[in-house]
């Protein structure tokens, strides 16, 4: 009876922490697993008030982290010795890859809602039709007015900082009072509005910080501009698990917390066609437990979840639980960018901005919405984010060395410069996938993952759309030296990897329900990226929490009425 709950959660990130979160203030004894080991807000953020000359390598890449991290070093993610220890080990964690995919994993309390861009968009109908409309993979089960009343509910909770536009393919959220755009921003902004006609616009990003007051949660306070989020933030400025929902599920005394539990499979009854529970390896000890719960939860990133899933093997479900249609581990999506332009930008010497504003500006997306927006060369779209800012002295050091050209430097601030950056929706595939290979296990006897995705070319062909406007909007609006650039993408670069246990109306072609839970177990929801069922061009952290706050909504329900 000790190993007996209401609920189990797998998984503290972002939605893991809200599916806590909700199941333990419902009043359900929730059991809450974690693969890796605690991070207590705010004692265990170790780099978040240490300086660059604090770090033996100046708070760069050291050629330690590279042997510790090797692919993920390959990224721009894994590149500080103050953040490096939120990364796993890629020697102690590894993956395969049939074609490159960047997997960027942190395996904690709290999991990547400590590391996250935190920009928060919601999904319109644009994109909960656009499978529809286009003929591609199929259709989602939900449309916005399902989603809207639950990204309005954490929202409110979490706090979102942004302006309102009132635009259809971009729905305005529950706003805090927007951080500001700096002149040459402002100047961008009206270059847009007065030179196109497709209603191009610059905001400021609408990011999960707290820009006014408190929200619940471990002393949440207003943002304090510091731009040293990764670290993890002392003040709980910006939204994480460890700052906000597991202290929220942590206060009603419904939550047990294990930490270092790495979760093998879902139990399964053939009688009753339910889950019963998990099985998990203790990290550390590698002794085998079982836990037995009404509900399951899976919230462990979309690869993740989907690997405990093909890995629920049974008589039922040969090829893993809830994979009748044989999607699972299909339709593997992302977010392609690194291409857009740059440029210099002259005439504003005299002017400066105060703090360090963890957040840029937002273009939203404005190809194909209908009339002269609508491109015949791609479908969907893409939206940009970037910013302009002043160099700085830290930059200088190197060339201009010591003594009085150093003072120089650190008196006069560098030029202006301004660059955006593209960030394109990624089509459902079906032969973009995942799948385990069992003759390669890690140190927990389990399979590993091996990655087989790339984009098409529909998304080859945005990209040269992408970075052509993005010239050209910094050229209409004067700046100098404009240069278009594209660095390339590999998938899982953009770390929104989803779409591998995707929702769906016919349990034929779909994993889930609109509900988010199998279409064959009734008791187990997903609720994580593995739902997706197209990309959007936004970011999707928003859709994750909204979804998952909808989904234990149910579960209860369904509890309550003895249906699961």
């Amino acid at each position: 009876m000790n190993n007996t709950y209401d609920a189990i959660v797998v998984g503290t990130g972002i939605s893991g922490g809200w599916a806590a979160k909700e199941l333990c203030e419902k009043g359900l004894k929730t059991l809450v697993l974690e693969r890796g080991p605690m991070i207590t807000h705010p004692v265990d953020y170790k780099t978040a008030n240490m300086d660059k000359w604090d770090f033996k390598g100046g708070d760069r890449i050291t050629q330690e982290i590279r042997k510790r991290q090797p692919k993920q070093s390959r990224t721009n993610y894994v590149n500080t010795e103050s953040t490096s220890h939120y990364f796993v080990d890629d020697n102690k964690h590894p993956y395969n890859e049939e074609k490159r995919f960047d997997w960027i994993r942190g395996y904690h309390v709290g999991g990547r809602s400590l590391l996250w861009g935190r920009q928060s968009y919601r999904m319109s109908d644009f994109d909960f039709e656009a499978n529809a409309k286009d003929g591609i993979a199929v259709d989602w089960p939900i449309r916005y007015k399902d989603v809207a009343p639950w990204y309005s509910y954490v929202e409110k909770y979490i706090g979102i900082s942004g302006e309102k536009l009132g635009l259809p393919h971009l729905p305005d959220s529950e706003f805090l009072k927007p951080m500001e755009l700096n002149c040459v921003e402002e100047d961008l902004k009206s270059a847009l509005s007065s030179k196109f006609n497709d209603d191009r616009l610059v905001t400021i990003g609408r990011v999960a910080h707290i820009t006014e007051g408190t929200k619940p949660g471990l002393g949440r306070n207003s943002c304090q501009y510091r731009n040293l989020c990764r670290r993890g933030c002392p003040f709980g400025a910006y939204f994480s698990s460890n700052s906000s929902t597991l202290p929220a599920a942590e206060a009603t005394g419904n939550m047990t917390l294990r930490v270092n539990s790495v979760v093998s499979e879902v139990l399964y009854d053939a009688d009753t066609k339910k889950a019963t529970g998990v099985r998990l390896i203790d990290a550390e000890t590698k002794e085998v437990i079982e836990y037995q719960a009404k509900v399951i939860f899976l919230c462990a990133s979309t690869v993740a979840s989907t690997s405990i899933l093909l890995q629920s093997t049974s008589d039922r479900f040969p090829n893993g639980m809830g994979n009748d249609s044989g999607e699972l581990g299909h339709n593997l999506m992302d977010h392609h960018f690194r291409v857009g332009a740059t440029a210099t930008v002259e005439g504003y010497e005299d002017k400066y901005y105060t703090g360090r504003r963890p957040n840029g500006i937002y273009i939203p997306r404005f190809r194909n919405l209908g009339g002269v927006t609508n491109r015949k060369d791609f479908i969907r779209g893409y939206g940009y984010q970037g910013g302009a800012s002043r160099g700085n002295w830290t930059e200088m050091i190197s060339e201009m060395g010591y003594g009085e050209k150093l003072k120089e430097a650190i008196m006069k601030p560098g030029g202006w410069r301004v660059g955006i950056n593209g960030f394109g929706e990624t089509l459902p595939y079906h032969d973009n996938k995942m799948h385990l290979d069992y003759n390669n296990q890690d140190e927990w006897g389990l399979p590993t993952v091996t990655f087989n995705a790339e984009i098409r070319d529909n998304e080859k062909t945005m990209r040269k759309d992408m970075s052509e406007q993005a010239a050209a909007m910094l050229d209409a609006a004067g700046f100098k030296n404009v240069t278009e650039y594209d660095k390339g993408y590999s998938m899982g670069l953009g770390i929104h990897e989803m779409g591998t246990a995707r929702m769906g109306r016919d349990p034929k072609t779909s994993v889930l329900n609109k509900y988010n839970n199998l279409h064959a177990v009734a008791n187990v929801y997903v609720t994580d990226g593995s739902g997706m069922t197209s990309a959007g061009n936004q970011n999707p952290s928003l859709t994750y929490m909204a979804l998952t706050a909808r989904a234990v909504d149910h579960a209860v329900k369904e509890l309550k009425k003895m249906n699961i």
